[in-house]
């Protein structure tokens, strides 16, 4: 049975000039698309198997992030159901040379296991090992309960 520590993710996105909008800052489809990809991984680490996106939560833009910053995407599997998998997602802009980073975006997303027949299948259950594990399903499922 995987962890909720097992399917973690965090990658990052340096903002560049093509990721940007008419303010210079990431524009909010493409920081959806990295959250998107990042979840889908985590799903897929937690499930063994191709997931697709299902739903998505309620968006969350808090701030922008600027170009030059990096974007770095947070996720990972905190329940499920039958063939279900949610995800929370976290994006923050971290300032690339002190480290420095803020929340910028939050969500949770809903991911479907795939089998090799394209039909929805079964997800394994979810393990709670240790106290990180609770503190991240309980963030999660207070996140989703405030919004």
């Amino acid at each position: 049975m995987p962890t909720i520590e097992d399917t973690y993710i965090e990658n990052r996105h340096r903002i560049q000039p093509n990721h940007t909008n008419n303010y210079e800052t990431a524009h909010g489809g493409n920081v959806m698309k990295w959250m998107d990809q990042t979840g889908a991984l985590s799903a897929m680490r937690f499930a063994g198997e191709t997931c697709v996106t299902a739903s998505i939560n309620r968006m969350n833009f808090e701030r922008p992030i600027p170009q030059g910053d990096t974007a770095v995407v947070q996720a990972y599997v905190f329940d499920h159901g039958e063939t279900s998998i949610k995800v929370r997602l976290r994006a923050f802009r971290e300032d690339p040379c002190s480290g420095e980073r803020e929340l910028t975006t939050e969500s949770i997303f809903v991911f479907v296991a795939i089998g090799e027949d394209g039909s929805p299948t079964t997800v394994p259950e979810l393990a709670i090992d240790s106290d990180r594990d609770e503190e991240l399903q309980t963030a999660a499922r207070d996140w989703v309960a405030a919004n």
